[in-house]
């Protein structure tokens, strides 16, 4: 891994200094307690260019690469995972189109997510269909100028924010193999035909987790992104920006339980003392730091080598499943470290408690994870 440049040391000082003013602690409690999408910070990340972190600038964009997506992705979940997910989600469907789309729908679309005109999310996982892409059932069939969608998305992240558009993976032609008959529509969650619920779900309350159902949607050709039955390349397209993404959010979370568990047992005060100077905690605590230190460098590792147009999708995945393992980890240690008070909903490590637990399964679940590492390195898995 080479160093970061000039440019990026400031970036990540400009925007953890954002975060710092324009999400304070009793903003991230109000929003976590009401389940509300956090659309003022939003508006400050879009003023701030950070929209355009990794967008040329042909469209508007900082012209920036995967490190520096990385960088903000990473300073925003230092202080809140459910933050993290509403800005991630646009940036890598925004990676995706400008990989796949059209010259046409990359000058209409890219501009409208810098300017904070559109918002982005991922719609793939059905009832039937998580890990097993293979088995999506929403389909969409080819009338004139326009597509009519019937179906029903599941575990779908900021589908409902305002001025969102999801991109949705669907059949458009069964007969075949999966990966040569899907295809990427861009949907307005408005569109008539369209309806959206709201789960009720452990964590990550702000983002929002929706199933969105579709009953003669209608939208129009040129929201076809690469082509019918081209979407598994839009897949394989925004994989490696996608787990970059949540692997450096992955790291941002859990460097911040770190330190406030580490700031707790300075703090903290038992027998006369405060509980760091105690041996068992302190090692505690010196091993959440090493492996968010681990974390941190094997996913820039592979932001490197994604930024540096190589192909890291060994180096990722591996990052995507020690991150996200590390968050759950230092998350759990971290809550026995703080005893009954992170129990409490008065403070912020039952927060993290809570959002963690989606990041072994998000984005490509653990398990998955380990079969394609251990496939790329010529293992065959059953």
């Amino acid at each position: 891994m080479t160093a970061f440049t000039t440019e990026q040391k400031l970036l990540r000082e400009s925007v953890r200094k954002l975060m710092t003013t324009h999400a304070s602690r009793d903003y991230v409690r109000a929003k976590d307690k009401a389940k509300a999408y956090p659309y003022e910070l939003y508006d400050e990340w879009v003023k701030a260019g950070m929209l355009g972190a990794a967008i040329p600038e042909q469209y508007g964009g900082m012209g920036g690469n995967a490190i520096d997506l990385a960088i903000c992705v990473e300073e925003i979940a230092y202080v809140s995972a459910d933050f993290q997910m509403c800005y991630g989600g646009s940036m890598f469907c925004a990676i995706a189109l400008l990989m796949k789309g059209s010259e046409a729908q990359k000058e209409y679309w890219l501009p409208k997510i810098v300017s904070g005109e559109r918002r982005f999310s991922i719609s793939m996982s059905e009832p039937e269909a998580g890990s097993d892409v293979g088995a999506l059932r929403t389909k969409a069939e080819r009338h004139g100028d326009s597509y009519v969608i019937n179906g029903q998305k599941l575990w779908n992240t900021a589908a409902g924010a305002r001025g969102n558009t999801m991109f949705v993976y669907l059949k458009t032609d069964p007969s075949v193999h999966y990966r040569k008959g899907v295809s990427l529509i861009l949907v307005d969650n408005d569109t008539p035909g369209v309806k959206l619920n709201k789960l009720d779900m452990l964590g990550r309350h702000c983002a929002g987790t929706y199933e969105v159902f579709f009953t003669d949607a209608k939208v129009d050709a040129d929201r076809l992104v690469g082509g019918e039955n081209k979407g598994w390349e839009c897949v394989l397209a925004g994989l490696q920006i996608e787990r970059v993404v949540s692997a450096a959010g992955n790291c941002g979370s859990a460097q911040g339980v770190v330190d406030m568990a580490a700031a707790w047992a300075k703090e903290r005060k038992q027998f006369g003392r405060p509980i760091g100077t105690n041996q068992s905690i302190a090692h505690m605590i010196a091993d959440m730091q090493t492996d968010v230190a681990a974390a941190k460098a094997l996913t820039y590792q592979a932001a490197f080598k994604v930024a540096a147009g190589e192909d890291a999708l060994a180096e990722i995945t591996m990052a995507k499943l020690f991150t996200s393992e590390t968050y759950v980890k230092v998350a759990n240690m971290g809550m026995q470290i703080m005893g009954g008070y992170g129990y409490s909903m008065e403070f912020d490590m039952q927060r993290h408690y809570r959002d963690c637990r989606s990041s072994t399964v998000a984005a490509g679940s653990s398990q998955i994870q380990r079969n394609l590492i251990a496939g790329l390195m010529g293992l065959k898995v059953q």
